[in-house]
């Protein structure tokens, strides 16, 4: 089908106004953490290669594309020499690639120095891993960020696209970021980097900030209704919010995207298998059940699931060891945002009543933080079982050093004896730290001296556990940071 060259040079004056001597309006003067990483891309791309901005859908890339093609623009790059356009336009995918580049060429002619493409969406073109691969390799004045909503992009035509570009991953908005752009006043802070330096702190310090952030775990639970989508969390409504987050988000992904991306056909399975995950977030996958609720082949679900993975609306967290017996063993799975499961399962605020369905929230949330805040530094992330039904929530490992992280969203935390899984891995393994993730703002500061064997035990809220690692994910952006989980 041959498209009139005027429709498409309109389409691409519209998603490039400064061709014109014009802003995107309404752009949001705040940027996330990622923003720093695709600023040191665009100044210095490691290894001369592209940059790709992998994440769920709605959750901000096209934000942060027009956000740096404003940055190149304010540091002097010349208009003609910026693309953007995004490829979930029909024209534009109808158009392909190379036509859009040639007309945009044609429209704009080219200025001294590096040209800067943003390519939104681009796993809805085929080949564009060799795309790419050709651009890297053979135009070293072309600068290229692409973006996209499924794993593909990183993984397919891997044997083109090695070494040719970098990835990012995007996350839903942390909670320090959702307070930011949300303008919600919060309670003077020190700014903790690392949450290693608890352990320096005097005992004072604890209780003093534990009285002045009190306010902090009421806004903790707007977060946890609202979630971590941008136009979710400034929708004032959290029944809005929540309908938008089922509609806009995840009935896209699993009724347009799935069949789009993958072919996938059945669809009502899909959902009802997307819908058991929702029922036992944080919770270990358990096949055999989920087969026969839904009487479903083995086969179909673990397609399922990994398509699930693959278009960011789950993370799976595998046991902590090694050899065929752990490759063998359930995973655990967390969805992408806390929002998600109340958001689908009809739950609004009787969230907070529900302590089960409330403490589930809250590891997801915790897991996402820990998680985005330490993954480019290649952690591995599992969690632990022991024997019988003893378990640790959340293990980091770098090197030779693990770092537990068990959630105890729940009002007495005063036991040891509440937490026999920790103190069993502690026996186990060599742990210098472990932290308690508790409920009450109070419950904070180091604890159970002495009864993990030598590991040093810290107790933090989450409302300041997810605050900090948000805010350390923005204050440090991508600049290198300790080698380890701290």
């Amino acid at each position: 089908m041959e498209i009139p060259k005027p429709d498409l040079i309109a389409v691409l004056r519209k998603f490039n106004p400064w061709w014109r001597g014009a802003r995107f309006p309404d752009l949001p003067t705040w940027t996330r953490a990622a923003f720093s990483e695709i600023t040191e891309w665009i100044n210095a791309p490691p290894g001369g290669r592209a940059l790709l901005l992998s994440g769920a859908r709605q959750i901000g890339k096209t934000t942060l594309f027009l956000q740096a093609a404003h940055f190149l623009l304010d540091h002097g790059v010349p208009a003609q020499n910026i693309l953007y356009a995004t490829f979930d336009h029909p024209l534009l995918k109808l158009a392909g690639l190379e036509e859009v580049i040639k007309l945009w060429r044609e429209t704009e002619s080219r200025a001294e120095g590096p040209e800067y493409l943003f390519l939104d969406e681009i796993q809805t073109l085929p080949d564009w891993q060799v795309w790419v691969k050709h651009q890297v390799d053979f135009d070293k004045q072309r600068r290229i960020a692409i973006t996209g909503s499924a794993t593909p992009l990183a993984t397919e035509g891997l044997e083109s696209g090695v070494g040719r570009w970098h990835t990012l991953k995007l996350a839903t908005l942390s909670f320090y970021e959702y307070l930011r752009i949300k303008s919600r006043e919060t309670p003077p802070l020190p700014e903790v980097t690392s949450l290693s330096q608890l352990f320096s702190w005097p005992r004072q310090q604890f209780l003093n900030i534990a009285t002045s952030a009190e306010s902090l775990t009421g806004l903790f639970h707007e977060y946890l209704l609202r979630g971590g989508f941008p136009q979710c969390a400034l929708t004032e409504s959290i029944p809005l919010a929540q309908k938008m987050l089922r509609e806009d988000i995840v009935d896209k992904v699993l009724k347009r995207d799935m069949t789009a991306l993958f072919g996938v056909r059945r669809i009502v399975e899909l959902e009802q298998t997307f819908l058991y995950l929702c029922l036992h977030d944080g919770g270990l996958l358990d096949i055999t059940n989920l087969c026969k609720n839904l009487q479903l082949k083995k086969p179909t679900v673990l397609n399922f699931i990994s398509l699930l993975e693959a278009t960011h609306l789950i993370y799976r967290l595998l046991p902590f060891g090694y050899g065929k017996e752990i490759l063998r063993a359930r995973p655990k799975v967390y969805l992408a945002d806390a929002a998600i499961a109340p958001g689908v399962l009809l739950k609004g605020k009787s969230l907070i009543e529900d302590e089960t369905a409330l403490g589930s929230a809250v590891e997801t949330a915790f897991f996402k933080h820990v998680f985005t805040r330490y993954y480019r530094q290649n952690l591995f992330f599992s969690y632990w079982k022991g024997k019988g039904e003893m378990e640790v929530d959340i293990i980091a490992e770098v090197e030779n050093t693990i770092i537990p992280f068990e959630v105890k969203y729940r009002s007495d935390t005063s036991s040891a004896g509440s937490f026999k899984g920790l103190r069993q891995l502690c026996r186990e393994k060599p742990v210098q730290r472990c932290y308690i993730i508790t409920r009450e703002i109070d419950d904070f500061g180091p604890a159970f001296k002495n009864t993990f064997n030598d590991s040093k035990v810290m107790k933090i809220p989450a409302p300041l556990a997810c605050y900090w690692l948000g805010e350390a994910e923005v204050l440090l952006g991508s600049r290198a940071v300790d080698s380890t989980v701290e």
